[in-house]
This record gives C-alpha cells, sequence and structure tokens, in this order.
C-alpha cells in the first residue's frame, strides 16, 4: 500500500496557489495591455451596458409618465428628475421653468431635513448678473460649475449661490437648459455634495431629458387648448340646443305658473268665506309651493345646462339624469306628436361622470330621434329610452326611435365632424357627444335600417353599486 507523503501534498497545494497567481497576473497584464490600446477591459464593458440599460429603463419610465399623464406636469416632472439625479450619482436636483423672466423650482430632491428657503418651489429665484443661472439665460447651453464654492458669483456673496452652497452643501453644479425653437423655457440643474465634475455622458443624458420635458410641457399645453376649445364648442351647442327648445322650456314654466295663479286665487277664496275653510286655503297653499318648486327646477335645469362650468365628475344615477331630460323636452315631443317611453333598470351601479356633460349627450339624442320622427307623414312616432348593465359593470343607455332609420352611407360617417343630415345642422352635436362618451371610457355607436328607426346606445364603466 502506497504512503502518502504529506510535503508532496502541500507541495501540490503550493503549485495550485502559484498557478492562480499566475493567471491573475497574466489577467491583469492582458486588462493593461488592452487598456494601452484603447480597448475597454470586460469590466468597463460590463459597467457601459449596465448604464446603457439603466438610461433605456429610464427613459421607459419618463415615456410611460408623459403618456399616463397627459393633463398633468408634475408627475413627469418627478420621474424626469428622480432618473437623472439617480442615473448622474447626483445628491440634489430641480426642475425651474422660466416665466415672467425668471426660473421659478417646480420640483426638487433634497434631503426631508433641507431648509425650505433652499429651492423653493414655485417661488421666482432671482435672476441677479454673474450668477450660474444668468449664465444659463445669456448663453442658453449646459453650465457646469465643479466647484461652486469657487465659483465669483459665491465669493461675491450673492444670496442665491450662498443658500444653495451652504444650506444644501452642494459643491459641483450642471445646469442644462429647456429650449423650444432657441426660446428657453426651463432648466434642469442636478448638484454634488462634493467636487466632482459630471462627464459628458452625463451632460448629454441630461440634455437628453431636458428635452423630454420640453416634448412634455409643448404636449400638456396644445392638450389644454384642445380641451379649452372642445369644451367652448360644447357649450355653443348646448346653448343653441337650448335655443331651438325655447319654446318648449316657456311652455313647461307656463303651466307650473299658471297653476299658482289657480291656486292662489283658490286660497283667497277659500279665506274670504265665513267662515273661512283653511283646511282648503291650505292645499291650496301647498299647491303653490309643489308648483313653484317645478318652475324652479324646470329653471334650474336650464341654468346648468347653459352655464359654462369646468368638467366635474362625480358620483351620479344616470337614470335620474335622463328623466331631468326627458321632463325638459317633454313638451317638444308632445308638439310634435311623440310618445316617449322609458324602461329604466332599478338598482342600476352609479357611475363616475359629469351630470352636465352626459345630460348634453341625452339631450341631443332625444332631440335628433325627434325631428326625425317629425318628418313621418303617417305612422307610429315611439321614443324609447331605456338603460341596463351590460359587459360586466358597465351602464348602456339606448335611445331608440321609430324614424325613417339611417342609410349605410349615414352610418358610416354619423360621428364625423361636419356631417350632417339636417338642412340647417351644424354637424357638430354627436362629434361632441361621442368625445364626451369616450372621455368617459366608454363608446357611443348607431345601427339601424331605412324605414326601421335608429338606436343609438353608449355605455360607461361603473362606478359604484346602488343600494
Amino acid at each position: 500500500m502506497p504512503v502518502l507523503n504529506p510535503e508532496a501534498g502541500a507541495g501540490g497545494d503550493s503549485g495550485k496557489k502559484a498557478m492562480k497567481r499566475g493567471d491573475k497576473k497574466e489577467k491583469t497584464g492582458r486588462e493593461a495591455r488592452t487598456a494601452r490600446r484603447g480597448i475597454p477591459s470586460r469590466s468597463e464593458l460590463q459597467w457601459q451596458v449596465t448604464e446603457l440599460a439603466e438610461q433605456r429603463a429610464a427613459i421607459s419610465e419618463v415615456l410611460r409618465a408623459i403618456a399616463n399623464s397627459p393633463h398633468d406636469l408634475q408627475p413627469i416632472f418627478d420621474t424626469i428628475l428622480a432618473n437623472a439625479t439617480r442615473l448622474c450619482r447626483a445628491h440634489l436636483g430641480a426642475l425651474l421653468l422660466f416665466k415672467e423672466n425668471d426660473f421659478h423650482v417646480v420640483a426638487r430632491r433634497a434631503p426631508k431635513n433641507a431648509s425650505p428657503d433652499a429651492l423653493p418651489l414655485q417661488r421666482p429665484l432671482g435672476l441677479r448678473p454673474g450668477t450660474p443661472l444668468s449664465r444659463l439665460a445669456k448663453k442658453r447651453s449646459p453650465i457646469h460649475d465643479a466647484n461652486l464654492a469657487a465659483d465669483q458669483s459665491y465669493l461675491d456673496r450673492d444670496p442665491g449661490v450662498v443658500i444653495v452652497v451652504e444650506l444644501l452643501g452642494a459643491r459641483t453644479s450642471l445646469l442644462v437648459p429647456m429650449l423650444k425653437e432657441d426660446e428657453l423655457i426651463g432648466a434642469i440643474t442636478i448638484l454634488r455634495t462634493e467636487v466632482q465634475p459630471f462627464t459628458e455622458k452625463q451632460i448629454e443624458l441630461i440634455t437628453d431629458f431636458a428635452a423630454q420635458a420640453t416634448i412634455a410641457l409643448e404636449s400638456t399645453r396644445r392638450e389644454r387648448q384642445y380641451r379649452e376649445a372642445h369644451m367652448e364648442l360644447a357649450h355653443a351647442t348646448r346653448v343653441a340646443t337650448l335655443g331651438q327648445l325655447s319654446a318648449s322650456i316657456a311652455h313647461e314654466l307656463r303651466q307650473p305658473l299658471a297653476a299658482i295663479v289657480t291656486n292662489g286665487n283658490a286660497s283667497l277664496r277659500w279665506l274670504t268665506r265665513q267662515p273661512p275653510e283653511i283646511d282648503e286655503a291650505g292645499l291650496a297653499v301647498g299647491g303653490i309651493i309643489e308648483d313653484a318648486n317645478r318652475a324652479s327646477e324646470i329653471i334650474g335645469r336650464v341654468h346648468s345646462l347653459v352655464t359654462k362650468n369646468p368638467v366635474r365628475k362625480d358620483l351620479l344615477d344616470i337614470n335620474e339624469a335622463i328623466l331631468e331630460v326627458t321632463a325638459l323636452t317633454h313638451s317638444e315631443a308632445i308638439k310634435h306628436g311623440v310618445t316617449v317611453r322609458t324602461q329604466l333598470a332599478h338598482r342600476l351601479p352609479r357611475i363616475n361622470g359629469d351630470k352636465v356633460q352626459l345630460q348634453q349627450v341625452m339631450l341631443n339624442l332625444i332631440l335628433n330621434a325627434i325631428q326625425a320622427m317629425s318628418e313621418l307623414a303617417d305612422g307610429i312616432r315611439e321614443l324609447h329610452i331605456s338603460t341596463e348593465i351590460v359587459e360586466s359593470e358597465r351602464v348602456c343607455v339606448a335611445v331608440r326611435d321609430s324614424g325613417p332609420g339611417l342609410s349605410p352611407q349615414d352610418l358610416g360617417r354619423l360621428f364625423e365632424p361636419f356631417y350632417t343630415t339636417k338642412p340647417n345642422g351644424m354637424g357638430m352635436g354627436l362629434s361632441i357627444c361621442r368625445s364626451i362618451i369616450e372621455a368617459h371610457g366608454g363608446r357611443l355607436w348607431a345601427t339601424g335600417h331605412a324605414s326601421q328607426g335608429a338606436l343609438f346606445r353608449f355605455t360607461i364603466p361603473a362606478g359604484v353599486i346602488s343600494r
């Protein structure tokens, strides 16, 4: 049996260690030779790949924020600033907007215990000569200060620079402008609490973020202009529609007012009798109050539809909103010999929406149906309005008439702006209706064939279940 030599074993281990040291030395030598030839090492390549992946992920996150927040810039600004400071290994940062010839902070990243006077939100920072901000406004190109504490503006004790250096502890500063066709609209600044200049790649990255912030601002501005124009047009359409209904509204008001006069005269007669018949007079006064409330409700409905208020979404009962519109159009239906029937589902879920806008949709659909049936020489003129639950907790409203129906050509273009089947129509009513329903997360469409009437339906997601 062979005998193991301990010294041989130790020698073997020593040999292995020596080989490892040799491999490591050879690897280090290879990396050194690679570096001398200008070729990145494996570790440098891995770091570059990781950095590139982080940058792409950050840009994707910013783009998602822009897509998900078309009306609110704050989440976009916060996302941009968070990624900018993180990727550039910065400790502080702010996003500034340039307005009224000064910079205003709209987003910032600073320690929780930072003074509110350091990068104050929504307050003008003051554009004083010689400061980094004034140099940015003049040059409109990145301003990179390796050491703010050595900057002349700090040595001159400029209040804004002193606050940033002494209250926030900032040292290295980078300011990148946000430009729209050479117009300065803002800036992004990131700061380090140590003297460590930013690299060219980091400056390029912040420049990309500044461009994205500029795009978000312009997109939001255009979206706001579109919404304001849409609201103006929708309001004008409502007013024009109520103008067409003016005779019917006057008739609706005439009825309760006439009843008030009748009950008033009756109550006087009951009171002047000997002895006065107080109970009968009380009933007549009760009728006066009831009719006065009815007239007030009619005026209130008209006022709510005419008044130009900002869009607001509340939990509402769509059945109740529909009944208010049918009451407003009651006289118009009678004038044209149209019978209105309703089949409103019980225990319908409430929806989250703007009541005035949804009533505008109903008003338009009902009046369109009445006008379509008024052209019939004979036959039944019946308008059917129904509600139900469809498609897993979506409320569906249907308006069906017995009019002349819709041709295939009309069905294809019915909701296009300025397309109309009426001799004096503007062609905007149904287009506005569809945009209102889509803004509520729903869908509006029409079906029907010639001589069989038309059916308009829209669905809206339910809010909460009624009890």
